[in-house]
C-alpha cells in the first residue's frame, strides 16, 4: 500500500512560495485557464487512452500533461485561499 498524501505538509512547504506573489498575481493565477489548443490535446489524448490506444509516446505526453495540471490545481487552489483570506 503506498503512503497517502498529507496536503498539511505539502501546504507548509508552498504556501511561504505563493506569499512571494504580490495579491494581483495570486488572482490571476487563480483565474487561469490553459490555452484552447493544449486543452484540446489533453481531451484527445484522455479520449485515446480511455479506449487504450495510446503510444507509448502519448503515454508519456498524457501522463505529464496530468501532473501538471494536478499541480497546477494546488497552486490555484492554495491562491483562492490566500484571496479569500484577503492577504
Amino acid at each position: 500500500m503506498s503512503p497517502t498524501f498529507d496536503s498539511s505538509a505539502f501546504d507548509r512547504a508552498t504556501d511561504p512560495v505563493l506569499r512571494l506573489l504580490p495579491i494581483e498575481e495570486a488572482r490571476r493565477l487563480a483565474e487561469y485557464r490553459a490555452e484552447p489548443s493544449l486543452q484540446n490535446r489533453v481531451e484527445e489524448l484522455a479520449s485515446k487512452s480511455n479506449e487504450g490506444e495510446l503510444s507509448e509516446g502519448e503515454q508519456a505526453e498524457y501522463l505529464g500533461d496530468v501532473q501538471a495540471n494536478k499541480f497546477v490545481a494546488i497552486l490555484q487552489a492554495q491562491a483562492r485561499r490566500r484571496l479569500a483570506k484577503g492577504a
